[in-house]
């Protein structure tokens, strides 16, 4: 026989929030008898909570008696370097204002699997959400966090709305930066590796590029699609090199897609920097790994995330511009003659 308790247990924190129009954190608090608890309140989720059988997950009880809130992660990058960075970052920062990091995987571009990542950290009492890309721009995380009522701090993407806080550099800005200093350098020809579609910082940094070639007469910028991961590196600088008029330059969007292109650099018996130039963008660990290391735009992902969390701890403020760094290390070099 099926009980009302049994069917309860199929019920999550999030669900009894929604049923009585209040957060994730208002259940937990009554769950654990937090005075901080208007009675009416009480009373409604109570009510709720003995009508649906919901039964607490002991785990999520202990973490709350063990003293301070928690906020939530959200993570579905392809790329291991940037989740390091990111994980480092929000980790320090949690601790920083003395809050438990929930990490909890997503599925980008699958809607319903994004809905429930959403969902598992408000059922686990997150008090906000940390999203990176490319979640950050995805509709159905968006909405998911505005149905559970948690704050969110949105990483390297335009802030969707006023009430999420959003913390990037001027991607447009930083490419012009780094394909001036390959044009000052004497290339010409330019490959340029694209990230992903969906993410806005893609088509920022292509323009920011272009922008930059165009002010030099005679300057190309052949572009080629990637997706921000080391093999479509790998392949769109196959493609630069095997052109007639084979650039003595690559801007790859980010470090794991240059790394790629590095690899085919070579595949192809060439040398970088004497033969082609190599350049990314984040400064990941990755940047530094590589041989030769990477020059690169220094986007502070472990600070971005860090200061995520003690927003999302402490509130208080609002999107606003992160500065970013040309880093010059041993990859580039003026085209041979």
């Amino acid at each position: 026989m099926t009980t009302k308790t049994g069917q309860g247990r199929n019920r999550t924190m999030g669900d009894i929030a929604r049923l009585a129009g209040v957060s994730p954190m208002t259940v937990s608090r009554v769950v654990n008898g937090d005075a901080r608890v208007r009675e009416a309140t009480r009373a409604k989720v109570e009510a709720i909570i003995r009508e649906t059988g919901y039964v607490p997950d002991p785990a999520a009880r202990i973490l709350a008696r063990a003293g301070g809130g928690r906020i939530g992660l959200l993570y579905a990058n392809p790329s291991n370097a940037y989740l390091a960075e990111v994980l480092s970052g929000a980790l320090e920062g949690a601790r920083s204002v003395g809050l438990l990091l929930l990490i909890e995987p997503s599925q980008a571009g699958a809607p319903e699997e994004e809905r429930q990542a959403v969902q598992r950290l408000a059922a686990g009492g997150a008090l906000g959400v940390i999203v990176p890309p490319p979640l950050g721009e995805s509709r159905a995380t968006l909405d998911a966090i505005t149905q559970s009522r948690m704050k969110a701090v949105v990483l390297a993407a335009p802030a969707p709305s006023e009430d999420l806080v959003s913390l990037r550099v001027d991607d447009v800005g930083a490419a012009h930066q780094m394909t001036r200093h390959l044009l000052d350098m004497g290339h010409r020809i330019i490959g340029f590796i694209e990230g992903r579609e969906d993410q806005t910082a893609s088509g920022d940094r292509r323009h920011g590029a272009q922008t930059a070639v165009d002010d030099f007469d005679g300057a190309v910028l052949l572009v080629q699609p990637g997706d921000f991961t080391y093999r479509s590196g790998f392949e769109a600088a196959r493609r630069l090199l095997a052109q007639g008029s084979r650039p003595t330059a690559i801007f790859a969007s980010n470090d794991d897609m240059a790394a790629g292109a590095l690899a085919a650099v070579h595949a192809a018996g060439l040398s970088t920097p004497g033969e082609v130039s190599v350049v990314g963008f984040d400064d990941t660990y990755l940047a530094a790994s590589v041989w030769p290391a990477l020059t690169t735009i220094r986007q502070p992902v472990a600070a971005m995330a860090r200061r995520a969390a003690i927003i999302l701890g402490r509130g208080g403020e609002n999107s606003g511009p992160v500065a970013h760094e040309l880093i010059l290390r041993e990859s580039t070099a003026p085209p041979a003659d």
